[in-house]
């Protein structure tokens, strides 16, 4: 064969390789390949991963220190990095930013006046800021008005945008009120921020409408008002979710309403405010997910009181210490001037830090905990032959600092790489109509 032959062979297969229904395959060299449930790395690891272009379905096909890379793979040299899978917040509200200015930090103002296709539109950004810093899961867990979260996730899995997986609940069920405290000349306010659901009928019907229009968690406000759920409804949320494959992740703000949720057997309990000592032998005993949500003190956050703070701390460290399974959660759904949200969302490493908690340790809170919590374990999130292909990279060892996570260098999303030697590079994530296919529920 001549050299023009050659020539034309080459990028005949090229071609070949970009052309609609042709899988796409990568080969990554690893340098350090971490297990993050064992908090062990690896040296010297190739992995093979699999893109479909046509359903957007990925794979591990092989990792190995000795193993044959295909002809047609694209290499993508991390022999100087760590690698890893991707990262989890186990509780965000994407469709949603509220800030000193002008709401003065009170989000009711900001869901009267930003309508759902504006925070729809919103929760695709501060996705795709999230994904840039290496959350490829987020469990997204209400105030998304009209079902913001649905869209997005939708959009996401028809290969619209680019985002993380998403575990999104729809809306917020609640006791009359939701969180809010309205004016009887305005009482319907609450919707579609929140479900009104206050006897067993409406509990049932109210679980049964989220997950006809997309919800993947049930999101339910224990205690959000002077009259909690008690022990035998919240009950009813799990054996009615528990009907669709689902589970329940309760907002608690009152020491009774986490007690309540514990006994009922809800999946997670939200916010760590309530919770103390006593609760979390309860929690671990139960196995019951602790998404505490840990708001770190810093100039440039909320102002947070010393005694809360330092609470704030002890319980986590008590959690902790109890084995409780704790999932890293932010519930950063505000505008912190200088920082996009995946930016803000990686400072509450700042909290567990302080807690004294081991970097390898929360590096498995940020990771197996999460897919555990997201029930994706065993189909995406680990780095293991056969999943799904989420993976990123740091320049330092997480296991050893992890202050590395503020710099992650790449993020591969589902076998397509999202961002490569720190540069975001998302236009081919970007489609004019669902490549993945259409009418996805």
């Amino acid at each position: 064969m001549n050299r023009s032959s050659i020539r034309l062979a080459v990028l005949f297969l090229a071609a070949l390789i970009t052309l609609p229904g042709y899988a796409q395959k990568s080969a990554i060299l690893a340098g350090h390949l971490i297990d993050t449930e064992t908090g062990t790395a690896t040296a010297d690891q190739i992995i093979i991963t699999e893109h479909n272009p046509e359903n957007g379905r990925s794979e591990i096909l092989a990792i190995g220190s000795d193993i044959d890379i295909p002809d047609d793979a694209e290499i993508i040299d991390l022999s100087d990095q760590w690698v890893m899978g991707g990262l989890v917040d186990a509780h965000d509200h994407l469709g949603i930013t509220y800030k000193e200015e002008p709401e003065s930090w009170y989000y009711y103002y900001t869901i009267i006046s930003d309508s759902t296709p504006l925070r729809a539109i919103q929760s695709m950004s501060t996705g795709f800021q999230k994904l840039a810093s290496g959350f490829t899961i987020v469990r997204d867990l209400g105030n998304n008005g009209l079902y913001a979260d649905t869209a997005l996730r939708q959009a996401i899995e028809m290969g619209w945008v680019p985002g993380p997986t998403m575990i999104n609940s729809g809306i917020i069920i609640g006791a009359f009120g939701g969180q809010l405290y309205e004016t009887p000349e305005r009482e319907d306010t609450v919707y579609p921020e929140y479900l009104n659901a206050d006897t067993d009928d409406e509990i049932v019907k109210a679980i049964r409408r989220n997950i006809h229009y997309g919800a993947k968690v049930i999101k339910v406000c224990v205690d959000c008002q002077a009259y909690p759920y008690t022990v035998e409804q919240l009950k009813l949320f799990v054996s009615e979710a528990a009907n669709a494959g689902q589970k329940v992740s309760g907002h608690v703000q009152t020491r009774e309403g986490a007690r309540r949720a514990i006994e009922a057997g809800l999946w997670s309990l939200d916010h760590d405010n309530a919770l103390d000592e006593e609760l979390h032998a309860m929690m671990a005993e139960k196995g019951i997910f602790r998404a505490g949500t840990e708001t770190p003190q810093a100039d440039f956050m909320r102002p947070m009181s010393d005694e809360r703070w330092e609470r704030r701390v002890r319980m986590l460290r008590d959690a902790y210490d109890q084995g409780v399974p704790l999932v890293f959660s932010t519930d950063a759904d505000y505008y912190i001037p200088g920082f996009n949200r995946g930016e803000l969302t990686i400072e509450f490493i700042r909290t567990w830090e302080a807690a004294g908690i081991p970097a390898a340790d929360i590096l498995k809170v940020m990771t197996w905990n999460g897919y555990r919590i997201s029930e994706t374990e065993d189909s995406r999130g680990p780095v293991k032959v056969g999943y799904a292909a989420d993976i990123i990279a740091t320049a330092d060892n997480p296991l050893e600092d992890i202050n590395a996570l503020r710099d992650v260098r790449f993020v591969m999303k589902d076998g397509k790489v999202f961002k490569k030697d720190g540069v975001v590079e998302p236009l081919d994530f970007f489609h004019n109509g669902p490549v993945f296919g259409w009418r996805k529920r």
